[in-house]
């Protein structure tokens, strides 16, 4: 087996990566890294530098390839499986990148700062970090939620890298900004949960969820 993915369960971009192995069913060695630990996040800046996951390698290229988005079109290049992640269709194709550069910039990245908040010694938290984060999301429910009117996946008629992009991006969205008044996202967000690659990821991550940084009360 060639293929070698550094991750970690609980990692929201892992998910994206993870769910496309899964979707193309792609074999791949799986390499948990536990940053906590010193030699294993030393061992992982040894392959990355910059210490970010996932990050697929190739032992039969000599390739290594960092940044969600990118292994998934990396996938989608090497194995017929994942091509169908990508539209042939030119015009498609560019409406998938867009959701995928939406859902990262205005749910998943905003999410993260709310998150990292919650890790912050209460004297060093930042309410105003958070509450910009907290309105870039709901931005981002309001311009999605009549694309989703019609039930489906993300873009198209076929799950997609816009698809794989939208599981941590709106999982892990509604934790820190319920979708209550987004009813066509939450019901895509079901779907999402629903297909055999994506609660494959959530099944193996469940035993994590217990590490997850809830909201500090008042």
């Amino acid at each position: 087996m060639s293929l070698t993915l550094f991750y970690h369960p609980l990692s929201s971009f892992c998910w994206k990566a993870l769910v496309a192995l899964y979707e193309a069913d792609v074999a791949f060695e799986p390499r948990v890294v536990n940053l906590g630990d010193e030699a294993d996040r030393a061992a992982f800046r040894a392959v990355w530098p910059l210490g970010k996951f996932p990050v697929l390698t190739d032992s039969a290229s000599g390739e290594t390839v960092p940044e969600s988005s990118i292994v998934i079109a990396w996938l989608a290049q090497r194995h017929p499986g994942a091509a169908r992640l990508f539209p042939a269709d030119p015009a498609l194709a560019l409406q998938v990148q867009l959701r995928d550069r939406l859902l990262d910039s205005y749910i998943h990245l905003p999410m993260q700062r709310v998150i990292a908040d919650r890790l912050r010694p209460a004297d060093r938290r930042d309410p105003l970090t958070v509450e910009q984060a907290r309105a870039q999301i709901l931005a981002a429910y309001d311009l999605l939620e009549p694309q989703m009117a019609g039930g489906g996946w993300g873009v198209g008629e076929t799950f997609t890298l816009a698809d794989c992009s939208a599981l941590p991006a709106l999982f892990y969205g509604d934790k820190v900004a319920p979708m209550v008044e987004w009813p066509n996202l939450a019901a895509y967000l079901e779907r999402l949960k629903a297909r055999p690659s994506v609660a494959r990821v959530l099944a193996e991550a469940e035993p994590f969820f217990q590490y997850f940084p809830q909201e500090p009360t008042p």
